[in-house]
């Protein structure tokens, strides 16, 4: 037959939280384990084909760098023309560092997680030590702590 709350002891009571926060904590984990195997995946597959993509594209820029220089020599002298073209490409580059920059201050890790552990931290610290054991009034009847007294209408 099982026991109502009221006549269930203190470590029971105290064993069950116990085993509920455990399995809490291990969920947590669990949880933080599968998001960031979810991002690592994208952000692996993402990385290799930008790396591809930006392997083909440095040959072709390869390639229309000298041309340009080439086409600029018809006017100026050769050395005239690639440094031209090289002052070009090095603002280019910095330009795309900065933006580069700007955007990775916008990075927001893991949302979910952080916020279930906000509220998990918010349930497991109590304000202070008295408020972790229950108070009662002389006749053994939980006493209410912190609160106004409610008025009842007599109606």
């Amino acid at each position: 037959m099982p026991q109502t709350p009221e006549e269930e002891s203190l470590g029971s009571l105290v064993a069950q939280a116990s085993s509920q926060i455990s399995t809490l904590v291990r969920s947590e984990i669990e949880l933080a384990k599968a998001e960031f195997r979810f991002d690592a995946k994208r952000v692996g597959t993402a990385g290799g084909l930008f790396a591809a993509a930006a392997f083909m594209a440095h040959l072709c820029l390869i390639l229309a760098s000298f041309t340009i220089a080439f086409v600029l020599a018809q006017w100026l002298p050769y050395w005239a023309a690639f440094l031209i073209v090289t002052v070009f490409y090095l603002l280019a580059a910095g330009l795309l560092v900065f933006v580069g920059v700007r955007r990775l201050k916008g990075l927001a890790g893991m949302k979910r997680t952080a916020a279930s552990l906000r509220g998990l931290k918010e349930i497991a610290t109590p304000e202070d030590e008295a408020a972790t054991l229950p108070a009662t009034t002389p006749d053994g009847r939980p006493a209410a702590r912190d609160r106004e007294p409610v008025a009842r209408d007599a109606t």
